[in-house]
């Protein structure tokens, strides 16, 4: 591992070198004047906003014509918007939020999804990249050379491949082009030593084969300074990303494959003890000084192959399939107190854990698609996923003796879906869908306190099976009674699984109704374009992560319902020279009252013990447990709101100069059920970014700035701990299209 770090910056000359020589070898350059983007508009022959084509439902469809909530950012788009990595999409889709919780981030639509790294949960925002469904672990590595991203909100239970009752996230890659020779590179450099660089190349081999690589170096220097005896580097990045992707059509036949490698290491997670939790007295009072008693360590690494297989049949049927396999694996150690006051606060020792995850997994789906220039028209389908996951985590510090955390699951997901249209006039469609979902997960290992067998004195079995399957569907009315007009109507429900929470037993599947009605429609010759939405959903059987009494570990359990309910709008408008994009979002919504374990009680987060009835013995902790109102969901936002706007000036001959400025708003939002205001409450946050473009042909110069009112908010939680956004950063940007 140390060598592969070693060799990181050759690693990534050689790439980058083997692409420049790719590009002068194949006489790119030449290619230039067929190859060039249309010169700019001036800004009083302004043209409409671009439409964006999305494959939510399978099709490639305009996203003004989809009847389903969802925002689509173009892969141009995403430098000028600020959207580097996933988590940046909260900034620029409404209802979404993205919380740093280290091994994994939660990512919540509408206040629903994932608010738990255990592997016993599944998500409840399936996020997809190239058709594949993605693990939660090693999901935070940078975008580049993307196509579109499409960010659907509530309840997914039809043609998603996995069951989602929070929404979903289709990541889209750029794909090779047939009898098209090019590319792109583009040079950043930053505050804090931030170095990019990234590229691809498009290369046609004959008439029906074209390769496309395309690669993403980067490197950056910690926001934080480590006051500790191990200067560690948390936050930093060391990462690179290579994918190679080939596309061969021939008649009716086309094959696209590719294959993609991520590896990262950041040196550790930065985090900060909560104010009046049980280090508190460790926090610095500078930010962006950490204090850690431990040599942290963070590495990540991701190899993904898909390949699609579609056949068109001379009447317009396709019949699709999508196979895929990814192993992701996760090496961490935190220092989990986030302190250098292990000698006073934490009697056994400095507190540290060395965390190891792998997940691997095979998914299937096959598709049959009909022609949709008939009044009737389906999409039938099946789907499979399998995932193996390994857990181990090592505790030193946090109990008299080493405490060993060793779950491994297997779990497999099966479904089979039909969704039926039928255009009964020309303005009004019928919409139709149904899917069966069989789940099941079998789990061995166990939590092991001592040390591993044969030294531990109490094992915990982590072992147990369960399988659940529900029917989800949607009916749906759309009626469009112009071409610039669409309403629609529909009532859906999802389903998440249920799954193992040893050793108490299982959890029950979460399910969800969703009523929703939207509008979507176009204004001044199609120069503005607005989607608007209300919604209704009504949670079952609410699953929660919260700590296990049994245990000390925390786990899952079906703890409360849920309501919620809300509305959102989105703007796109071109005018003038002026380009706006705005959405909101207000969610409003309520969990019953829950009765847990109350984590703040000092010592109850760190002891990872099984309850006892009185007095800390070697075998059990005392904990206590709260009773809490009835609250807001978690991680669950009223109010986000966002909102970009730029001018282009036209310099003639090919050349303008863009400012843009953006903004977004992201409300208060509770961490856990207890509903305690100085512990549980991430305060709500706005950021501010900007750039400005020169475009001069093939070749564009940006400056950019992020985070310019220098904001220093929470952006999530994990046991006593909190992390922090990132500093102001300035840089500049190079790109070239050949």
């Amino acid at each position: 591992m140390l060598q592969i770090h070693g060799n990181f910056r050759a690693h990534a000359a050689a790439s980058l070198g083997a692409m420049a020589l790719a590009l002068v070898g194949t006489n790119a350059f030449a290619q230039a004047a067929t190859e060039a983007a249309p010169a700019p508009v001036p800004a009083q022959a302004s043209p409409a906003p671009g439409e964006i084509v999305v494959t939510a439902q399978r099709r490639s469809e305009s996203s003004q014509k989809v009847a389903i909530a969802l925002t689509a950012v173009g892969g141009d788009q995403l430098t000028q918007k600020a959207v580097l990595v996933q988590r940046d999409l909260q900034n620029v889709a409404p209802g979404l939020t993205i919380t740093k919780a280290g091994l994994t981030e939660s990512i919540n639509i509408r206040g629903i999804g994932l608010s738990s790294g255990s592997p016993q949960v599944a998500n409840g925002v399936a996020t997809y990249v190239d058709g594949l469904f993605q693990p939660p672990i090693a999901q935070s590595f940078d975008l580049y050379d993307i196509q579109s991203i499409e960010v659907l909100r509530g309840p997914q239970g039809t043609l998603v491949g996995s069951n989602s009752t929070g929404g979903a996230i289709f990541i889209n890659s750029k794909r090779p082009k047939l009898g098209d020779l090019g590319g792109d590179v583009t040079a950043e450099y930053g505050s804090y030593k931030n170095v990019r660089l990234n590229g691809a190349i498009n290369v046609p081999v004959g008439d029906n084969l074209a390769l496309r690589f395309a690669t993403n170096q980067h490197w950056r220097d910690s926001y934080y300074t480590d006051l500790g005896p191990y200067k560690n580097q948390p936050d930093s990045l060391k990462e690179h990303d290579e994918r190679l992707s080939a596309l061969y059509q021939s008649g009716g036949f086309t094959a696209y494959w590719k294959g993609e490698l991520a590896q990262k290491s950041t040196g550790g997670y930065a985090y900060q003890p909560i104010a009046g939790t049980q280090f508190a007295a460790g926090r610095q009072a500078t930010p962006y000084e950490l204090n850690y008693d431990t040599k942290t360590a963070n590495f990540e690494r991701a190899f993904t192959t898909a390949l699609e297989l579609k056949y068109q049949t001379p009447g317009g049927l396709v019949v699709r399939s999508v196979s895929g396999y990814q192993n992701k694996r996760v090496w961490n150690v935190y220092d989990l107190d986030g302190t250098n006051l292990a000698q006073v606060a934490g009697p056994f020792g400095a507190q540290y854990e060395d965390q190891y995850v792998r997940e691997k997994e095979y998914s299937q789906e096959i598709n049959i698609i009909s022609p949709d220039s008939k009044p009737l028209n389906f999409i039938l389908g099946g789907y499979y996923q399998h995932n193996d996951i390994d857990v181990l985590l090592h505790f030193t510090g946090t109990a008299p003796f080493p405490i060993v955390v060793n779950p491994m699951n297997s779990k497999t997901t099966m479904g089979a879906f039909a969704q039926v249209n039928y255009r009964v006039t020309e303005k009004l469609e019928i919409q139709a869908g149904a899917r069966y979902s069989h789940y099941h997960v079998d789990g061995t290992g166990g939590v092991y306190l001592g040390g591993p067998p044969p030294s531990a004195f109490l094992t915990i079995p982590q072992t147990g099976t369960e399988a659940d399957g529900r029917m989800t569907g949607k009916i749906a009315l759309n009626y469009k009674p112009d071409a610039d007009n669409m309403l629609y109507v529909f009532a859906a429900r999802g389903y998440k699984p249920g799954g193992i929470n040893p050793p108490g037993g299982m959890f029950n599947p979460e399910t969800v109704w969703d009523f929703e009605a939207g509008w979507k429609s176009s204004f001044l010759d199609r120069h503005v374009r607005t989607q608007i939405g209300v919604f209704y959903n009504k949670y079952n059987n609410f699953q929660m992560d919260v700590i296990s009494p049994a245990s000390g570990q925390n786990g899952v359990v079906n703890l409360a319902n849920a309501t919620i309910k809300g509305f959102e709008g989105q703007l796109q408008a071109k005018l003038a020279g002026f380009g706006l994009d705005a959405g909101v979002s207000y969610v409003d919504s309520q969990l019953s009252s829950v009765t847990v374990i109350n984590k703040w009680q000092p010592g109850a987060a760190t002891a990872q013990l099984p309850a006892c009835a009185t007095g800390v013995t070697s075998n059990c902790f005392p904990y206590q447990f709260i009773t809490s109102d009835a609250g807001p969901n978690l991680l669950s936002p009223k109010w986000t709101w966002n909102a970009g706007l730029d001018y282009t000036y036209s310099l003639g001959e090919g050349r303008s100069i863009v400012p843009r400025v953006n903004y977004s708003y992201i409300g208060s939002q509770w961490a856990y059920v207890t509903y305690l205001p100085q512990f549980d409450l991430i305060n709500a946050r706005h950021l501010v970014n900007a750039s400005v473009t020169l475009n001069w042909d093939n070749f564009k110069v940006e400056l950019y700035g992020t985070n310019l009112t220098k904001e220093y908010f929470v952006t999530g939680q994990s046991g006593l701990n909190e992390f922090r956004t990132a500093p102001r950063e300035f840089g500049v940007r190079l790109g070239a299209k050949f």
